[in-house]
């Protein structure tokens, strides 16, 4: 394969990498951006240069406008500042490598300036990620996870497929430009970290099989035995093979702790955790992942994921989440590469701060429940507000307006007609005796008077006592109550209803003439049970009635229960008192 093949090879990456810099110039890494676009533009012209075949003077100049921007972007990735030592000597390296490499022509020290450079980058990218922010670090691991890959790639396949190997392997690196820009804009679309391990821990260990297998036979070379057959050569690779995942698998720890250092200590991690635990589940579970180095956490209640940070991996644990002896959900965390459980560290963490994490989720519960309730609330409250007003509106006004303008006739004919003016004042006083029941209608729907004058059970009693069946025969109503205390204005009323339109419903479905009324206290609730003997109209069917009960117990964070068998019906009712 010739140059110029091999150069037209190139033409996928750098478009791949022009377009990448594009992108990147609108983000905070815009220089690194600037010089991937200078960069492509002179591999460009070089692979033109070399189509229109230009002399070789001209193809270096063109040649190293491109080498030397490519490597200024990789250092000035994903920032390009000067605030350290290390950033001044890494830039000094890079410029002073490539203005040698121009001003030799490209010569037999071209391969050795050329190392220098991947090595200072590769030494700067290594401080960058061990001691830069988040952002930093995970940009720069994108990074290295797509140099670090497609570089492999391209030397294993120029090693063994010669000329079209290093082709195909210059198309891999297309994949380079693309990282850099997930790793400045979406970081956390996967858990880049782990993607790291894996890459190395493969290449070493494929490295490692590769010696073994080629050690082995040359051995036999070495010791003058002849050539093993094709069954030894399968059953070398068999036995190499069952080794490949244990050794992979022990690997994944070492490199995990070389790359990115010592597991915490538990004590300190669980510091670190309470310290942040807040109300937002999201960042507990980030400060959990932060201090345990764990890939994914999540948090769950009735199967149903809540939060979640990192990315999610296959192998997870559970750790139930309880308030004294009631479930608020479990907490899920993602295994580190290379563990095959968590160690006893760490789940001791977890169950320091697993209560923590569970009075979060208790806490956003109650939020979101009296974010509901206040929203019950108002909608109830507008109800009630546009019912007095259309009631106002279509009932109390015309009557009122009818007052005053038989008022004003009665006035107008008094002297001239005695006889109307006594039939309008008449009428006047009917309607005033309607107003005046509209009124205490009103009033009635607000709140029942008797309450207020005879006591809840009292005025109970003379409520249900007006009570009669289909037939027109008076319902036998037994009230019994246990000796309350003062009520809460709000749950009198609910009780009074409740109690009532459950009297009703059996007058109008039970078919039997008798209810019994048992209203007690039980602690800090009001418990209100109403239970008729008749079966005749089988199963209540859910109504206006059965609807309102409910929507009166919820409204002061009671509940209402409703059961019809074959000894009756019964309505159960649980009011709190605080």
């Amino acid at each position: 394969m010739s140059d110029l093949a091999l150069g037209l090879a190139a033409v996928v990456p750098t478009i791949s990498l022009g377009a990448s810099g594009v992108v990147l110039t609108r983000t905070r890494a815009r220089v690194a951006g600037v010089l991937l676009v200078v960069g492509s533009i002179g591999v460009l012209g070089s692979l033109g240069l070399r189509a229109a075949g230009a002399s070789t003077a001209a193809d270096v100049v063109v040649a190293g406008s491109l080498g030397l921007p490519i490597a200024m972007a990789l250092l000035a990735y994903p920032r390009a500042e000067l605030s350290h030592a290390v950033d001044y000597c890494a830039w000094v390296v890079v410029l002073g490598a490539g203005v040698l490499e121009a001003a030799t022509a490209f010569n037999d020290e071209t391969m050795t300036l050329g190392v220098v450079t991947v090595l200072a980058l590769i030494g700067h990218g290594w401080w960058v990620a061990d001691t830069g922010d988040e952002p930093d670090r995970l940009a720069t691991l994108w990074l290295a996870l797509a140099a670090g890959t497609s570089g492999l790639l391209l030397s294993l396949l120029g090693m063994v497929a010669g000329a079209p190997g290093v082709a195909a392997g210059l198309l891999l690196v297309s994949v380079v430009g693309p990282a850099m820009v997930i790793g400045i804009r979406r970081p956390e679309i996967a858990d880049v970290r782990s993607l790291v391990v894996e890459v190395v821990v493969f290449s070493v260990v494929g490295l490692t099989y590769v010696s073994v297998f080629l050690g082995v036979v040359g051995g036999f070379g070495l010791v003058g035995w002849d050539q093993p057959s094709d069954v030894a050569y399968a059953l070398l690779g068999v036995a190499l093979a069952i080794g490949f995942h244990p050794l992979r698998v022990v690997l994944r720890g070492l490199v995990d702790e070389l790359l990115f250092g010592d597991r915490p200590d538990p004590l300190e991690a669980a510091t670190a955790v309470a310290d942040r635990i807040g109300d937002d589940p999201v960042l507990a579970l980030r400060a959990i992942r932060e201090a345990l180095v764990l890939p994914y956490a999540s948090v769950a209640a009735d199967g149903v994921e809540l939060a979640a940070s990192g990315t999610a991996v296959t192998d997870v644990r559970r750790f139930p989440l309880s308030l004294g002896s009631t479930s608020v959900g479990e907490l899920v965390v993602g295994l580190r590469p290379g563990d095959l459980t968590l160690s006893a560290g760490d789940t001791q963490v977890l169950q320091i701060v697993g209560p923590l994490l569970a009075q979060t989720l208790r806490s956003r519960a109650l939020s979101e429940a009296l974010k509901a309730s206040r929203g019950t609330a108002i909608a109830a409250i507008e109800e009630e507000r546009r019912r007095l007003r259309r009631d106002l509106h279509d009932g109390l006004g015309p009557t009122l307006s009818g007052i005053a303008l038989t008022a004003d006739a009665a006035r107008n004919s008094i002297e001239a007609d005695p006889a109307g003016a006594d039939a309008l004042l008449a009428g006047l006083r009917s309607d005033a005796a309607t107003a005046v029941g509209e009124i205490r209608r009103l009033v009635y729907g607000m709140r029942p008077p008797a309450l207020d004058e005879l006591g809840l059970v009292p005025a109970l009693r003379q409520q249900v006592g007006s009570v009669r069946t289909v037939g027109g025969e008076p319902m036998q109503v037994t009230v019994d109550a246990g000796e309350l205390p003062s009520l809460p204005a709000a749950v009198e009323v609910a009780a009074y209803r409740i109690a009532t339109e459950a009297v009703t419903n059996s007058a109008r479905h039970s078919g039997t003439d008798r209810v019994r009324v048992q209203i007690d206290r039980d602690g800090d609730v009001l418990r209100i049970r109403v239970r008729d003997g008749g079966t005749a109209n089988g199963e209540w069917v859910p109504g206006v009635g059965l609807s309102s009960m409910r929507e009166r117990a919820a409204e002061v964070g009671g509940t209402l229960r409703v059961t019809n068998g074959a000894d009756g019906s019964t309505v159960s009712a649980a009011l709190p008192l605080r």
